[in-house]
């Protein structure tokens, strides 16, 4: 079973960060031989070291690396062929497909949404003009759809993580970070955002104590706005009120998944950190990627209308205005002092939301069933 996996970096680590764990599990989990072409091997290598960014093909954790140059280089196609979230496979490669005595089957992996369409549109087929199909294949959160990515083993080791407060304590500390008594942990990774002024000027005049901590990326140049200092970086550590600001190196994927299970309140962005934050099982705070026309809205709130099911109506509501004063750049004090008042609703909605999502199929696993499936239909 030969896997192909196409990805085109187009918006930071999101891209690769999906495809990369997606092809690691289908090599460990499912036996499959992967090949996983990237675009830009610079940024593979930023959320995984033991890659290196010069080189043209590479085996890393069972993966065969290659690097998808512009100048296409004629490629025996496997049996599954993934052009992830739309990217463009070489016109050569197509027609390598289409000459395949043997069959291929061709998938278009979309991006992840909660929206009521999904479902409809999930594995249904499109005749290519060269006598190709290409099946869409839409991850999701229902039954209906393909699943979310998730390791077999993910969230039993998260649950002992967790369990463990040695184990997080010494994880912390390799980042440089020392654990403040009584302060609630969060971590921010984030797009630019008018609205970070507002929250952490509530979180510095609250009566708990917090510790921030943000990985190098998108949003510290707002944070040192803020702060009012002309310059920080990764290790620094600055304190404003009953606010404690630190900022983190770049890390690896293991070590981000680890970042959020320390924390007690997780704001993530995109679709990568968007997912892990939900397997770690406590309240988050999804800063969506902006679309044009205002289209991310109705994905947003697609899927709050999914997540606060369970929930008492006041906390939904809470929850939801949250959500939306972050993402619109408005004043984030009011509906984070809401927050406080159903933290502990949140925090155990949050566990059962992940053991809930976790009693469906993962992505691998349904992708692989979905090619068994069109193996029996194509025989």
């Amino acid at each position: 079973m030969k896997w192909d996996i196409f990805c085109s970096v187009v918006d930071n680590y999101g891209d690769i960060g999906v495809t990369w764990r997606l092809a690691r599990q289908l090599a460990s989990e499912q036996g499959a031989a992967v090949r996983l072409w990237v675009d830009d091997l610079a940024a593979f290598a930023a959320i995984c070291p033991q890659a290196d960014p010069a080189a043209e093909q590479q085996v890393v954790l069972g993966v065969e690396v290659r690097h998808w140059p512009r100048d296409w280089q004629a490629a025996e196609p496997a049996d599954v062929v993934i052009e992830a979230f739309a990217c463009e496979l070489p016109p050569a490669y197509v027609a390598a497909m289409a000459a395949r005595a043997q069959k291929v089957l061709w998938l278009n992996l979309e991006y992840l949404s909660a929206e009521d369409w999904v479902e409809g549109c999930h594995g249904l087929p499109s005749l290519q003009s060269n006598g190709l199909q290409k099946f869409f294949f839409f991850p999701g959160f229902t039954a209906g759809s393909g699943g979310l990515l998730r390791e077999g083993d993910l969230l039993a080791r998260r649950e002992a993580f967790q369990a463990d407060d040695a184990a997080v304590w010494q994880f912390l500390q390799t980042l440089g970070v020392t654990p403040v008594a009584g302060a609630r942990r969060i971590s921010l990774f984030a797009y630019e955002n008018a609205a970070l002024a507002s929250w952490l000027g509530a979180l510095a005049a609250d009566a708990q104590p917090t510790q921030l901590l943000v990985p190098e990326g998108r949003i510290v140049a707002e944070l040192q706005r803020w702060l009012g200092v002309t310059a920080i970086k990764a290790g620094d550590c600055v304190q404003r009120g009953q606010l404690q600001v630190q900022v983190l190196p770049f890390m690896r994927q293991e070590q981000y998944d680890l970042l959020l299970w320390s924390c007690d309140f997780n704001a993530v962005r995109g679709e990568d950190s968007f997912l892990r934050a939900q397997w770690a099982g406590q309240p988050l705070l999804w800063h969506i990627y902006q679309q044009a026309e205002g289209a991310h809205w109705d994905k947003l709130d697609a899927f709050l209308d999914l997540y606060i099911e369970g929930l008492s109506a006041e906390a939904g509501a809470v929850l939801r205005a949250l959500w939306h004063a972050w993402n619109a750049g408005e004043d984030m004090a009011p509906g984070w002092a809401a927050v406080q008042q159903v933290w502990p609703e949140l925090a155990e909605h949050s566990q059962r939301w992940a053991l809930e999502r976790a009693s469906q199929a993962d992505l691998a696993t349904a992708l692989v069933q979905f090619y068994r499936n069109w193996l029996s239909y194509a025989a």
